[in-house]
């Protein structure tokens, strides 16, 4: 009878399930704690997806998130070599504020922008590519609140634009450019801008094969799908079109992408199909005619402070990188022997002899100096620590 007694009780569900999240690291580390997700579901005795409440410490309720890979997110605080203990239990959680989000903007071109707590995002689609237009990589809004921006910008922007042309058309030019000045997201009302020259190169962290040494720029996506949307993480799943690389006609890019709250640096997945042999690839960021030398070629990244598309004017400066904390062969900078569109070259990571079909992961992000990060140094300082971060991530234990 006891030996039943003890077999029933170890089927009985969890009144709640304990998660500790432990960094063994010696800084502060604030980032989210990944959990499998039906770990916890089938410790609570509830069918996957259900609702249920987070808890910290201090028996505060805090924001989580189920992610389309299986994952439970917690936005989780951890002192230096210290534990942050959550616990999860049945029941309807309270309503939390999104961080992170992005969509589709088929008002705009078919743009993909999304966006967190720190800094904005966009790529652009297939009704760029339809207009002739040579925008290939990936641009940055730069912005200094923590709020949601994006939906606004596009929204005042957009609904200005006929009244403004109208006012040209009209002969009203001063009332016209005093209604752009006020309704522009190419300037700053208090909240960031956009300010990022991208044209025909990669932008801020973009992938591209490389033929002869030389970059095979990607074009606009051809599909999407959007696999998590907040609060706490943005994910997008794209594919490319068809691009003749060597000797094969149908090469198709793939890429995943998502960006955390709190994060400066997204996570990109890229794999490519339709390749007969290896090949290099690449990824990085574009270099500026405007100023070739705040530049910094790391073993395992590359970092850039860029001018912005009117250096003079803005007089700040748009820090963004790319880093390789997984076998990359070589990073560099790579000149263009004659400069145009303002660009003078990029700064790149190169993987040599990738395998057709391996997915290969990096990450890229950005910063502003009137925001987060004041200086170069200090973005190569967030850098170190974000790498660091990666090599030693947090540990979580479920019981």
């Amino acid at each position: 009878m006891a030996l039943m007694l003890a077999a029933c009780a170890m089927h009985m569900d969890a009144a709640e399930v304990k998660i500790t999240v432990t960094n063994n690291e010696r800084m502060q580390r604030q980032e989210l704690a990944e959990i499998k997700a039906d770990e916890v579901y089938q410790q609570l005795g509830i069918s996957y997806g259900e609702p249920v409440i987070v808890k910290n410490s201090l028996g505060q309720q805090v924001a989580y998130q189920l992610t389309f890979d299986g994952l439970m997110l917690i936005d989780a605080s951890v002192r230096p070599c210290g534990d942050a203990v959550f616990t999860v239990e049945k029941g309807q959680p309270e309503i939390f504020k999104t961080f992170v989000a992005g969509r589709q903007y088929p008002e705009r071109v078919d743009d993909i922008a999304w966006e967190n707590d720190r800094t904005a995002y966009r790529l652009y689609g297939p009704a760029l590519q339809r207009s002739g237009e040579r925008a290939f990589g990936i641009d940055v809004w730069v912005k200094n609140t923590p709020n949601l921006e994006v939906e606004r910008r596009y929204k005042v922007e957009l609904s200005n634009h006929a009244r403004i042309q109208q006012l040209i058309k009209d002969g009203k030019t001063d009332e016209a450019k005093q209604l752009e000045i006020a309704t522009t997201y190419h300037f700053d009302h208090g909240y960031g801008l956009d300010c990022y020259k991208v044209g025909p190169s990669l932008g801020c962290g973009t992938p591209a094969m490389m033929q002869d040494g030389k970059l095979v720029m990607p074009y606009c996506y051809k599909e999407y799908k959007i696999l998590d949307n907040g609060p706490l993480r943005f994910t997008v799943e794209l594919t490319y079109n068809p691009v003749t690389v060597g000797k094969d006609n149908n090469v198709v890019e793939h890429r995943i992408l998502s960006l955390d709250k709190g994060s400066n640096f997204n996570k990109m997945t890229v794999w490519y199909e339709g390749l007969s042999n290896s090949i290099d690839i690449a990824a990085g960021v574009v270099i500026h005619q405007e100023d070739t030398q705040s530049l910094i070629v790391g073993r395992d990244f590359v970092a850039y402070a860029d001018p912005t598309d009117n250096p003079a004017a803005q007089n700040f400066q748009i820090y963004v990188a790319a880093l390789f904390p997984n076998n990359i062969s070589e990073t560099k900078a790579l000149m263009e022997p004659t400069p145009a569109n303002g660009i003078a070259g990029h700064a790149v990571g190169i993987l040599k002899d990738y395998q057709p079909g391996e997915k290969y992961v990096y990450y890229f992000g950005s910063a502003w100096s009137k925001n987060d990060v004041r200086t170069l140094d200090e973005w190569k300082l967030r850098i170190d620590n974000f790498l660091n971060a990666l090599h030693s991530p947090l540990e979580v234990h479920v019981k």
